[in-house]
């Protein structure tokens, strides 16, 4: 059976299924303003998903099994977050974001619609760990509109990463990257812009297209 804390302090919509040993509206230890968690419809929670209380959560959220949002968040419609993935608090995530496997997202990150992160992605926020004003400096990357992560990236505290770019596997992120870039490397460097990017398979004919998440599930 799935717990619920407080449940005067959820705002639930229909049609939410939920596996056993779900926990929905777990409660912070931070003083927060408003501990109400709202969930909206459709929602699909597996086994081991800990959802905090104080956010705010769109249609038709999916979850893989121990996946843990935390508080203050905000995340629109039809998001994916997959196994051993968790969301930290005060992030800002769009619509048809998809985020895979073993990935952690540090407190104000900010995906515009359409981002993917394929496993084991790290996101970090914090310029200078212990530092007396640490707290006070964090800030969370921004993924604009479509962009794609591949596996096992770092984004370090802060950076912008442009629309529709795309992050090769291992790259780790330290400064800003334009729109429709592709990032490869330690430090990332861009080294193409993504309608340049040959098919390795030759399926493709043209550069590299990116085919929306939206147009996706359409199509099912």
């Amino acid at each position: 059976m799935a717990s619920i804390i407080e449940p005067e302090l959820l705002l639930l919509g229909d049609d939410i299924s939920q596996d056993p040993n779900v926990i929905v509206g777990y409660r912070t230890g931070r003083r927060i303003p408003d501990h109400t968690l709202r969930l909206g419809a459709g929602a699909f929670l597996r086994t081991g998903t800990v959802i905090y209380g104080g956010s705010s959560i769109g249609a038709r959220l999916q979850t893989g099994h121990n996946v843990v949002i935390r508080e203050q968040n905000t995340l629109g419609d039809d998001v994916q977050i997959w196994n051993n993935t968790t969301i930290d608090y005060g992030c800002t995530i769009g619509n048809h974001v998809k985020i895979h496997t073993n990935c952690y997202i540090a407190q104000y990150t900010v995906m515009e619609d359409e981002v993917f992160l394929a496993p084991g992605v790290t996101i970090a926020n914090d310029f200078h760990p212990n530092c007396f004003y640490s707290a006070e400096c964090m800030r969370g990357p921004i993924l604009k509109r479509g962009v794609q992560i591949g596996v096992n990236v770092t984004l370090t505290p802060g950076v912008i990463i442009g629309e529709y770019s795309v992050i090769g596997s291992g790259a780790v992120v330290t400064k800003d990257v334009p729109p429709h870039s592709l990032v490869v490397g330690n430090p990332g460097r861009v080294i193409k812009r993504t309608p340049e990017v040959t098919c390795k398979t030759g399926v493709a004919k043209e550069g590299f297209s990116y085919h929306p998440y939206a147009e996706q599930l359409a199509e099912e």
